[in-house]
C-alpha cells in the first residue's frame, strides 16, 4: 500500500487538475516553460547564425583558393592533374588583367551552378548522354556516347575543376566506345563529340582526346561519299550506311552539312592527315559554285546535285550555323589569304541578312525575318540570337563605317533577344517569337530548353565593347534560370515560359555552352582570348592556327589539296517529359 500511495503521489504532478487548484504552482510551471522555450529558441538562432557564418567563410575560402590558383598560374605553377600529358594551355587570368569584385562573385556563382549540374549528372546519369533530373535517370539521346561528359570537359577545365575533369578524362580513356549500332546525327556528333574532344586536347595537351576525336571522325567520314560531296546527315556508327532523314524528302540540311568545317580542319591540322579537311572544304567549294549574290541559302540542299531545294531561308533552326562557320573558319585560319573565300561568302550573307531585318513600332525592336520564295515571315527563333554575337565578331573585318554599322545592328538585335527573356512571366525566353502588326513581340512555341544563344551574344558584345550593360543583362537571365530551372537534382527546361511548368531534361549544351558563356561573361578577357581561340557552335574553344596554303583549298583541285599550317602561341535539343 505504501508503494502504491507513493506512486500515486508522484503521478499527481502530471495531472492538470492539480495545478488548476494551485494557481501559484501553475504560474511557476508556465514561467519554467517560457524560459525553456526561450533558451531552446536562442540556441537554434545561434546555430543558424553560426551556419550562415560558416557558409560565408566557405565562400570566402573558395574565393581565396581561386585567387591562390590564379597566382600559381601567373607564376608558372602547373596544375598537375589538369595536364595529363603533352603541352597544356594557360587559359587562366594573366597578370595585370583587371577583375572587379562583382564579377568575381558572379563568376563563383556560375561555377557553383556548374558544380551542381555536373555532380547531378555524375550521381544519376554517369556515362549516359543526358540527365533527366526529375526522374533522376540517364538517357542516351545520342547513342550512348557520354555527350554531357564530353560536352563538359572544356567547361570543367576552364573553371579549374580539376578533380571533376580528371574523372571525366579517365572515363574517356577507359570507357568511351564509339562502336555503336546507332544511327547518329553527323552534325550533333561532330559539334558535341568531335568538337568537345578537340577542345579538351587543345586545352590540356592530353593525346587521348585527339585519338578519340580521330576515331569518331573516321566513323563519320563515309557520310561525305555522295555524288556532289554534300554529306548525308545520318550515319550508323558501327556499320556506316549513311542516309538522310525521311522527313527531308531525301535532301540534306544546310546547317547539318555546313557545320563540320571548323572541327575537321582542326583535326587535319592536329593529326597532319589532310583527308578530314578535304572532305569538308569540298562542301564549301560545291556551295560556292552557285552561291547567290545575297548569300542566303534555303535550308535544304540536294546531296546528288549539290544545289539548293525550294525551302525556307532562316538564321534560325537548320540554317544558323552554316553562316556562323563561314566567319569562324576565316578566324580559325588567322584571316590569311588561304581562308579569304570564307570571309567573302560571309560578307555576302551579311548583305542578305540586312534585307531580312525589320523593326517593330513603337519600340523599334530589330529582328531577323525568315524568307520563303519572295515572301518574308515576321518570325525569329531564339536560336537566331547567336547572330548578334556573330555580327559583332565579324564587324572588325570591315572598314570603319561598315564596321560601326554592323556593330550597331548587333547591339540592336541583342536588345531584342534580351527582351525575349524579359517579356515573359518567368523572364526566360520561349523557342521563337512572332512580330505582328501593332504588337511588339509575342511568344510562339513557349518552351525553354536552357538554350545559350542570347548569353553567347552578350558574351561577345561585352568582350568586344567593354560595355557592362551586357553583363547586367546576362545576370538577370542567370538569376531567372536559377529561380525557374534549378532543382535538387540538376537543371531542367520549362514546358511553358508563361506558367513555369518544368520538363525533365538537362540538355548537354547547358553545361557546354550556357554555363560556359555565363562564366566567361564575368571572367577577364584574357581567359580564352578571342585573338587566340575560336568557339565552335557548341562553345568548344579551338586554337587559332595560321593557314599558309596561299592559293586556298577552295580554289584547288582535290589531288592538290593539303593542309599547310603554322601554329601560333546551333543545335538540336530534346524536350524531356516528366
Amino acid at each position: 500500500m505504501a508503494r502504491s500511495r507513493s506512486s500515486s503521489s508522484r503521478w499527481r504532478y502530471i495531472n492538470p487538475a492539480y495545478y488548476l487548484r494551485r494557481p501559484k504552482r501553475l504560474a511557476l510551471v508556465f514561467i519554467i516553460f517560457v524560459c525553456a522555450t526561450l533558451f531552446v529558441w536562442d540556441r537554434h538562432t545561434l546555430v543558424r547564425e553560426h551556419e550562415e557564418e560558416v557558409s560565408k567563410l566557405n565562400e570566402e575560402v573558395i574565393h581565396l583558393q581561386n585567387l591562390l590558383e590564379q597566382l600559381k598560374n601567373d607564376n608558372g605553377v602547373s596544375g598537375g592533374k589538369m595536364k595529363p600529358s603533352g603541352k597544356s594551355s594557360d587559359v587562366t587570368k594573366r597578370k595585370d588583367t583587371p577583375d572587379d569584385p562583382v564579377s568575381i562573385r558572379r563568376r563563383e556563382r556560375v561555377k557553383e551552378a556548374m558544380l551542381h549540374a555536373w555532380s547531378s549528372y555524375e550521381k544519376y546519369a554517369w556515362g549516359h548522354d543526358e540527365l533527366q533530373p526529375q526522374s533522376k535517370t540517364g538517357v542516351d539521346s545520342f547513342g550512348g556516347l557520354g555527350a554531357t561528359l564530353i560536352d563538359s570537359l572544356d567547361t570543367l577545365y576552364i573553371m579549374g575543376l580539376k578533380e571533376q575533369f580528371q574523372r571525366a578524362r579517365e572515363w574517356v580513356a577507359n570507357s568511351l566506345d564509339f562502336n555503336k549500332n546507332y544511327d547518329a546525327s553527323v552534325f550533333e556528333t561532330n559539334i558535341r563529340v568531335v568538337g568537345g574532344l578537340l577542345s579538351a586536347y587543345d586545352l590540356s595537351g592530353d593525346k587521348i582526346f585527339l585519338e578519340k576525336a580521330k576515331d569518331i571522325a573516321d566513323r563519320l567520314l563515309p557520310a561525305w561519299d555522295t555524288p556532289s560531296g554534300i554529306p548525308y546527315n545520318i550515319i550508323n556508327l558501327a556499320h556506316g550506311n549513311p542516309h538522310n532523314p525521311g522527313w527531308t524528302g531525301g535532301d540534306s540540311i544546310l546547317a547539318d552539312s555546313g557545320t563540320e568545317q571548323l572541327e575537321f580542319i582542326v583535326l587535319s591540322q592536329r593529326t597532319g592527315d589532310p583527308k578530314y579537311q578535304e572532305k569538308v572544304e569540298n562542301v564549301i567549294l560545291q556551295i560556292n559554285k552557285t552561291f547567290p549574290d545575297d548569300g542566303l541559302l534555303p535550308i535544304y540542299i540536294n546531296p546528288n546535285r549539290g544545289t539548293s531545294s525550294y525551302s525556307t531561308i532562316t538564321f534560325g533552326a537548320m540554317g544558323d550555323s552554316f553562316y556562323e562557320y563561314l566567319l569562324k573558319v576565316w578566324i580559325q585560319g588567322n584571316k590569311t589569304e588561304a581562308v579569304k573565300p570564307y570571309r567573302e561568302m560571309w560578307e555576302k550573307s551579311m548583305k542578305g541578312l540586312l534585307s531580312l531585318v525589320r523593326r517593330t513600332t513603337p519600340s523599334s525592336f530589330a529582328y531577323v525575318c525568315e524568307k520563303i520564295g519572295s515572301s518574308l515571315t515576321d518570325k525569329m527563333d531564339e536560336l537566331a540570337c547567336f547572330a548578334p554575337g556573330m555580327i559583332a565578331l565579324g564587324a572588325s573585318g570591315y572598314g570603319p563605317d561598315e564596321s560601326q554599322k554592323f556593330l550597331s545592328l548587333a547591339e540592336e538585335l541583342a536588345w531584342t533577344c534580351y527582351n525575349f527573356y524579359q517579356s515573359t512571366p518567368t523572364k526566360l525566353a520561349g523557342e521563337n517569337y512572332f512580330f505582328n502588326s501593332g504588337q511588339e513581340m509575342s511568344v510562339g512555341t513557349s518552351w525553354n530548353i536552357l538554350r545559350p544563344e542570347t548569353v553567347e551574344s552578350l558574351f561577345y558584345l561585352w568582350r568586344l565593347t567593354g560595355n557592362k550593360t551586357y553583363q547586367e543583362w546576362g545576370w538577370n537571365i542567370f538569376e531567372a534560370f536559377e529561380k525557374n530551372s534549378r532543382i535538387e537534382s540538376g537543371y531542367v527546361g520549362l514546358k511553358d515560359v508563361n506558367t513555369g511548368v518544368k520538363d525533365n531534361m538537362m540538355q548537354s549544351f547547358f553545361l557546354a555552352e550556357t554555363l560556359k558563356y555565363f562564366y566567361l561573361l564575368y571572367a577577364p578577357s584574357s581567359v580564352i582570348p578571342l585573338d587566340e581561340w575560336v568557339f565552335n557552335t557548341e562553345a568548344h574553344p579551338l586554337r587559332i592556327v595560321s593557314r599558309q596554303d596561299q592559293e586556298g583549298n577552295l580554289g584547288r583541285s582535290d589531288e592538290h589539296r593539303k593542309p599547310i599550317v603554322r601554329s601560333r602561341a546551333r543545335k538540336q535539343g530534346r524536350f524531356g517529359d516528366d
